[in-house]
């Protein structure tokens, strides 16, 4: 998902997708168009008696479609806040929140363990939102009547406040309801199957919510169902990653350094690209005289090809910005760094910086392919006798 940074708040960078830049000037051009019906639900939900003939005159009602829209984002935005301080309480950290068109999303560095850590972290969202949405009320009932702007305004966003509660507690996994349903289950079930029947449920859930959207020509609720459906299915497959690295170290599956293949800063591009082509690999790591001081893969040659000259080096290419990781982390850890930082393989040092080893995404995939392999034959005599 394509975003921008555009600050931090308590220490969690938040970013703008680019699908919000995109979709924020069309939620408040519908909202503003809307403002005469809105007035009516309003009114009718709070029995006040807001007039909307001044607010649909001029340009106040795109104001008021910037100002309501504005401040569903930042009602979505404490919303994450709520799941990610939850999850600081319990030691996990938050990579970053992003806001798109669909709402808001917490990235965790990783995801809970214990099934009441993740009621907790799922219900604390929900419950941000509704304490939200009485603030508003209470707000609401605050306002002296002369100012129907700012009624239209609070009142909208305490209704929208608990619709969003709401409609985030329906069981559509990964969903906040999703999460809570994956929770109970997991009392007295194992995280992965607790986790496959959830997703099941939220799939069940995108399919009635899509045929919907298509019987209602309502695009949204379309675009909520696939995503439903796209992001059950990752965490379904990142959870079965887990369960296949469950108790593996790096030092385990990594290749130690004795087996290693390795360049020399001097190296040149034209033996280390015969290298490459005889030893079938495209990354190695660069050491000097013991010392690990680099990385060089096909992609840093290739970026450079249109700085080649003759003479160049290993190290005229070479990354320093390395990314690493300790063997005694777990296996799960490698794939995470691999994932996040879109490379193909990752260094193992140890405590003082040394080389340990390397671990590519290959060997993360073989290790997977041949644990899931193990895990099927262990599962199939259960499943047969139930």
């Amino acid at each position: 998902m394509a975003s921008i940074r555009v600050g931090s708040v308590l220490g969690i960078p938040i970013r703008l997708g680019v699908s919000f830049l995109l979709v924020l000037p069309l939620l408040a051009y519908l909202i503003g168009s809307q403002v005469g019906v809105t007035v009516e639900l309003i009114n009718g939900i709070f029995r006040s008696a807001i007039d909307s003939g001044p607010l649909t005159e001029g340009v106040l009602p795109w104001l008021l479609g910037v100002s309501a829209a504005l401040g569903l984002f930042g009602s979505v935005l404490l919303h994450e806040l709520g799941h990610s301080l939850a999850a600081r309480r319990y030691g996990l950290s938050t990579e970053s929140i992003t806001l798109w068109f669909l709402g808001g999303l917490a990235q965790f560095a990783e995801l809970p363990d214990d099934w009441r850590h993740e009621f907790v972290i799922a219900i604390a969202g929900p419950i941000v939102s509704v304490a939200l949405g009485l603030v508003c009320y209470a707000s609401f009932a605050l306002l002296p009547a002369d100012l129907p702007a700012a009624q239209f305004v609070i009142g909208y966003l305490a209704v929208l406040n608990v619709v969003l509660a709401a409609f985030n507690m329906l069981p559509g996994f990964p969903m906040d309801g999703g999460r809570v349903l994956r929770a109970f289950l997991s009392r007295n079930r194992p995280r992965l199957r607790a986790t496959r029947i959830a997703a099941a449920v939220g799939k069940g859930f995108a399919f009635l919510l899509g045929i919907a959207g298509i019987l209602s020509f309502n695009l949204f609720w379309i675009a909520i169902a696939f995503f439903i459906v796209i992001a059950a299915t990752g965490e379904t497959r990142q959870v079965v990653m887990e369960a296949a690295f469950e108790g593996l170290t790096v030092e385990e599956i990594m290749t130690p350094t004795p087996e290693l293949d390795t360049v020399s800063p001097e190296t040149s591009l034209d033996a280390l690209l015969d290298r490459m082509i005889r030893e079938r690999h495209t990354g190695y790591p660069v050491v000097d005289g013991g010392d690990l001081v680099g990385i060089v893969t096909l992609e840093d040659v290739q970026e450079r090809a249109s700085e080649r000259r003759d003479g160049q080096t290993v190290r005229d290419v070479m990354s320093t910005d390395l990314v690493t990781v300790s063997p005694d982390s777990e296996a799960m850890r490698a794939l995470t760094a691999l994932q996040r930082e879109d490379v193909g393989r990752i260094l193992v040092t140890d405590a003082d910086g040394s080389l340990a080893g390397l671990v590519s995404r290959t060997d993360l995939m073989t290790v997977f392919e041949i644990a899931r392999t193990s895990q099927s034959k262990s599962i199939a005599p259960r499943t047969i006798e139930q």
